[in-house]
């Protein structure tokens, strides 16, 4: 017998995703970040987060761009491990991997290496970034998403914000080697799919 078209709207693995997405949005807290991360990358935002508060002096603004940055990562985790991208979205999920990954091997280099800082590969390079995570979320999140994505790649591609942190006397140095750090570890333990 068959049934009624009554039910054909509904999908449980949507309206679990819906209900994940929404979760979420409202639990952006560092301590519960760090349940959805690895130790490193936990401490990786948490220095990104001294170095936002320190520069801008107002710990509102570094934890509203450090919840922005969070609620991204782990939403686009979750659509990722939901397997809702399609298979030109997982390439250019890919492709954001490697730019990526060459950024933070660029910030290990501007910091190691004295006199190779460029303010304007990285305000491209991070601008690139931005573009491409903007065309990978298009069909999945909504519009606030979007500006959670502009807010923080506005924080973090200001060239003044690039200039105090990477100048060598920069009251952010310690924390820009703890950074470093993190990244070297990071990079060690995490190699880009090949497609």
């Amino acid at each position: 017998m068959a049934e009624s078209g009554g039910d054909a709207g509904f999908n449980s693995k949507n309206v679990a995703l819906r209900a994940q997405k929404k979760v979420l949005s409202r639990m952006s807290t560092r301590k519960v970040a760090k349940s959805f991360m690895d130790d490193t990358t936990a401490d990786l935002m948490d220095n990104l987060y001294r170095i936002a508060r320190n520069h801008c002096g107002n710990k509102r603004e570094a934890e509203k761009v450090m919840k922005d940055a969070v609620k991204i990562v782990v939403k686009i985790g979750i659509l990722f491990r939901n397997e809702q991208f399609s298979a030109d979205e997982l390439r250019l999920a890919n492709d954001f991997v490697r730019k990526f990954r060459s950024l933070a091997m660029t910030v290990v280099s501007f910091y190691e290496v004295e006199f190779t800082y460029d303010k304007m590969f990285l305000v491209r390079t991070l601008s690139e970034c931005r573009e491409m995570l903007h065309r990978l979320i298009q069909g999945h999140l909504t519009e606030k998403s979007h500006g959670r994505i502009d807010h923080v790649f506005n924080f973090f591609g200001d060239g003044a914000f690039l200039d105090a942190v990477f100048q060598r006397e920069s009251p952010h140095r310690k924390q820009l080697g703890l950074i470093v750090k993190n990244l070297h570890t990071l990079m060690d333990e995490v190699e880009p799919a090949q497609t």
